[in-house]
């Protein structure tokens, strides 16, 4: 079996080949860090660690990075409206960006590059296309010349002709064409800036990407990831100019998420349904939202609600459920001998698992085979005797795919708080002295903090409710 990978800039599934043997040069967009992010901003990250965790579940070395705008006019019109200096302003929400990520399970880039510490990189790599000829200054101001670069449009398929008249093409008289775009931006008053060759000044948005990805990565990647947003015109131009510098390809494989939707309408400030990351993880749980956004495929639009969320809750208590029967009948469960039937099911799953995330990393089809082996799980504990073997492998497989996907599927008796462990225990004395109206108070108190008790064979279980 081998990985099959959607690459937008073929507009089809291709076999994952990297550049070098084992290893994968990853690179991922990340945000401008102007404020708190929103929902939509949660997507990327989670979807690209899950891609990287899985890369790495099937032996590839990962070097993963992914950037901070931490120089840009949304940032700059935000530290002025705070009376706060920019770099005061970035660093807050950088620290507010890693908490809420976090929180939702993804994992620390390998490196972080920001723009304020490759400013020299972005100099020097915007003086060599402008010794090139794909790149010219205009009263401070460097252009890049798009009409040079002949695969424009070659990632968003939009030929260039059809451009000129796109209502996102910025007119202005200081370029030599309206379909120039900006690669270093002469510095105003009272404005952050560096000494360059064109003088004070700061970079474009474009820029920053192709320098980060050259410094770190080289001069081709093997993939380079993003909303479905950024393909035109950042990652297009990306293209452009890292090509244009280098004559070779930027990346071999391009990826885009889809987008997220609110109550089946597309999220925008101007609709008002524009909801941040961390108060539906104060809602919701983060690893409810996490679990949620990887039932559907990468590239799919995804509707965001209270309801959907909640099944989502439902969905992953399930698995929790399966997990905690397991452990409870390990602790009484002995050596039965090899029962070959039972581990050929769950070796079964396993390879249904690898078979549906080597489709272009499709962890919707990833979690059906969760809940099925969750189904297999509960079948077999109906079993008159187990084996602790075969538990064991089930719970050890329910985990290893929890790890690709970056859920954590403790066993309930893991996650019970200190009071709520005490309260259980009054319990049981209670029952034990035949004080069943005390009992039934304490279940009823539990039952109020989310905790549903249930008497088994076994002792008692909980679940929440």
């Amino acid at each position: 079996m081998s990985i099959h990978v959607y690459n937008s800039l073929s507009r089809k599934k291709e076999p994952f080949i990297p550049i070098e043997e084992g290893k994968v040069k990853m690179y991922v967009c990340g945000p401008t860090v102007y404020n708190y992010i929103h929902i939509g901003n949660a997507r990327p990250p989670i979807v690209y660690d899950m891609v990287r965790k899985y890369l790495e579940y099937r032996g590839y070395d990962v070097t993963f990075i992914s950037n901070f705008t931490d120089v840009d006019d949304k940032i700059i019109r935000a530290a002025n409206e705070l009376g706060e200096d920019v770099f005061k302003v970035a660093n807050r929400f950088i620290e507010a960006y890693h908490q809420d990520t976090c929180a939702l399970g993804v994992k620390e880039a390998d490196i972080h590059p920001r723009v304020t510490e490759t400013i020299p990189e972005i100099i020097a790599f915007i003086e060599a296309l402008v010794n090139k000829g794909y790149a010219y200054e205009s009263k401070g101001d460097v252009y890049f010349r798009t009409r040079k670069f002949e695969g424009y449009g070659k990632l968003s398929s939009q030929p260039i002709e059809d451009l000129r008249s796109g209502a996102r093409i910025e007119v202005d008289e200081r370029k030599e064409d309206a379909l120039d775009f900006v690669l270093w931006k002469a510095a105003k008053v009272e404005e952050i800036s560096w000494k360059s060759p064109w003088g004070e000044g700061r970079p474009g948005w474009h820029i920053e990407c192709s320098a980060m990805v050259r410094k770190y990565l080289g001069d081709t990647i093997d993939i380079h990831a993003g909303g479905q947003d950024l393909s035109f015109p950042h990652h297009e131009n990306e293209i452009a100019q890292s090509e244009a510098l280098t004559g070779k390809p930027m990346a071999n494989y391009w990826l885009h998420n889809g987008f997220i939707n609110i109550d089946n309408e597309k999220m925008s400030k101007s609709l008002g349904n524009f909801v941040l990351a961390n108060e539906i993880i104060r809602q919701h749980s983060a690893e409810v939202v996490r679990f949620f956004m990887l039932t559907a495929h990468y590239r799919s639009p995804i509707n965001f609600s209270d309801e959907l969320l909640e099944g989502a809750r439902n969905g992953l208590e399930r698995l929790k459920t399966a997990v905690s029967s397991l452990e409870h009948r390990l602790e009484e469960s002995v050596d039965l001998g090899q029962e070959a039937d039972w581990f050929e099911r769950v070796d079964a799953q396993k390879q249904r698992f690898i078979q549906e995330m080597d489709d272009d990393f499709n962890s919707a089809n990833g979690i059906a085979v969760l809940f099925d082996l969750a189904k297999e799980a509960n079948r077999y504990l109906r079993e008159e005797q187990t084996s602790k073997k075969v538990l064991e492998a089930f719970i050890s497989l329910f985990h290893e795919f929890a790890n690709v996907l970056g859920l954590i599927l403790h066993s309930q008796k893991e996650l019970l708080d200190a009071d709520i462990e005490l309260l259980i225990e009054k319990r049981n004395e209670a029952r034990k002295q035949k004080d069943f109206a005390l009992a039934d108070q304490i279940r009823d108190e539990l039952k109020e903090q989310g905790i549903v008790l249930e008497d088994t064979a076994q002792g008692v279980r909980w679940k929440r409710g």
